[in-house]
């Protein structure tokens, strides 16, 4: 009985999450300067209805909708999966400082010319490689004696995002002529999501996705802890370098196009980790589907919390929400499902 019920939940949790990402893509396409009906909306994604409205739907709002699943989505299921490496339950792109290091791959990218390299493969390579460095920054400076220990992992993660946040900042200052362009990307935003920008991220977002899901059996094991997932017969060091790699790829794949946007890999994987468990074949699909559906939906609100003010960045929406969860996560130190 106990199994059945498992399995109603986690059908059940799936179709609330396609649900409400399906509600809210079709939500967001009619967010234009010409606002569309629900109906209009619907219709035009499929090429029915005046040209107006076919155009605003399939070439202007659809690449953004599209953008922010895939961000949304590559986002989820990497806060999933450090949350796992790190048995730690406040682990995130965001809160290690994996989004700001990519951040300032980005703005290198953004404000220095290489002949041969076009910037749209520039800026997501350094957005890369200034990412994978912070990961292993962060996790060297608080490795103590082979362990990680909690604190230690959150404020290393602080400290260097803070510092290469000051960095971002300071080219921000320099690169007079893109200051604002800069500014604006560095809070998040998904209005400039163009479909060659789609071409790039989305190819990165599935092969970090599908590799990630592949090792969700190995995950489990490391879980219960290295010397019991080594006598499974699982390669701990492998599988957890493929996992950070490929949680560092989309990480920076999102940034590089998008911008930060923080909070998405606590709040989502967290929340379906206390309803679904802790079983990781399970947790990162879901991560994966929760992450585009939130990140979809605060999009949407960017645009109709505060119309008369225009477009909020979504970086906004996300740190609203994320920052007081994750202060109640800080406030909350007993032990959750999933976690010892």
């Amino acid at each position: 009985m106990k199994g059945i019920v498992t399995r109603r939940r986690v059908i059940a949790v799936f179709a609330t999450l396609s649900l409400i990402l399906l509600t809210f893509m079709v939500l967001d396409l009619t967010q234009a300067f010409i606002p569309l009906s629900f109906e209009k909306a619907f219709w035009a994604l499929f090429g029915i209805g005046t040209n107006t409205d076919v155009i605003i739907v399939q070439r202007m709002n659809l690449p953004r909708v599209i953008m922010g699943c895939l961000v949304g989505a590559g986002l989820g299921i990497a806060g999933a999966v450090m949350q796992a490496v790190f048995r730690n339950p406040m682990a995130s792109p965001y809160i290690l400082g994996l989004s700001s290091g990519a951040a300032l791959g980005a703005a290198i990218g953004m404000t220095v010319t290489i002949p041969f390299l076009p910037t749209i493969v520039l800026v997501p390579l350094l957005a890369f490689v200034t990412c994978m460095a912070t990961l292993f920054l962060v996790y060297s400076i608080s490795r103590i004696g082979g362990r990680v220990p909690t604190e230690t992992l959150l404020l290393a993660g602080i400290a260097v995002g803070s510092f290469l946040t000051a960095l971002v900042s300071l080219l921000t200052y320099l690169a007079e002529n893109q200051m604002q362009g800069i500014i604006y990307w560095t809070m998040g935003n998904l209005t400039n999501a163009a479909w060659n920008n789609i071409l790039i991220v989305a190819p990165l977002m599935v092969a970090g996705g599908i590799l990630m899901i592949a090792c969700s059996r190995d995950l489990n094991a490391m879980m219960l802890g290295d010397a019991h997932a080594m006598d499974l017969g699982v390669e701990v060091r492998k599988v957890r370098v493929q996992l950070l790699v490929a949680s560092a790829l989309v990480t920076a794949a999102a940034v590089a196009f998008v911008g930060v946007i923080g909070f998405v890999g606590l709040v989502v994987p967290h929340i379906l980790r206390i309803v679904l468990g802790p079983n990781n074949r399970v947790l990162l699909p879901a991560s994966l589907l929760g992450g585009a559906a939130f990140l979809v939906m605060c999009d949407y609100m960017s645009r109709v919390i505060a119309p008369s003010t225009g477009i909020l960045p979504i970086g906004i929406i996300t740190a609203l929400i994320g920052a007081p969860y994750f202060i109640y996560l800080l406030r909350r130190r007993r032990s959750e499902v999933g976690w010892d």
